[in-house]
């Protein structure tokens, strides 16, 4: 049961983790990132399992995360209203060819940044583009203005 309850524990502060990093960090993984990132793995592996290297142990904690891991998922898709806090919400970053600095700043998204997901999208400048968004999954969403 204590591997249970470890295994709880480290995905709640890996949970948490991750919503205080950034959505925009996690999508723009660099070298550096990925090792970080893997080297958190090891270090929660040995918080968890302690010295149990048995595969009980091993089927416990990766059952444990499996099991909690649906469990966000379906309660996100259950209760919409737990979905703001889970997995948060778009933020708009240009309306209307503005940019919202305000939201920028909070995301820390520099207008370098911003441009440049905006020319990836064929977009050439700023004041073409109708709506930026900052999407859950931390990928910017551009929708150009209508030419008419």
């Amino acid at each position: 049961m204590d591997l249970v309850i470890r295994a709880a524990v480290a995905f709640f502060f890996i949970f948490l983790l991750t919503r205080v990093v950034g959505r925009r960090e996690l999508s723009s993984l660099e070298p550096f990132d990925l090792i970080m990132l893997v080297v958190l793995g090891d270090l929660v592996q040995q918080g968890v399992t302690q010295q149990d290297n048995s595969v009980t142990g091993l089927i416990l904690a990766a059952g444990t995360i499996g099991v909690l891991t649906v469990a966000v998922a379906w309660l996100n898709w259950r209760f919409r209203s737990l979905s703001i806090v889970l997995e948060g919400e778009p933020i708009i970053l240009v309306e209307h060819g503005k940019v919202i600095q305000r939201n920028l700043d909070r995301n820390r998204i520099t207008r370098v940044e911003l441009a440049a997901a905006a020319r990836q999208q064929q977009v050439a400048k700023i004041e073409d583009v109708q709506w930026a968004v900052l999407e859950t999954n931390g990928q910017i969403s551009i929708i150009p203005e209508q030419q008419s």
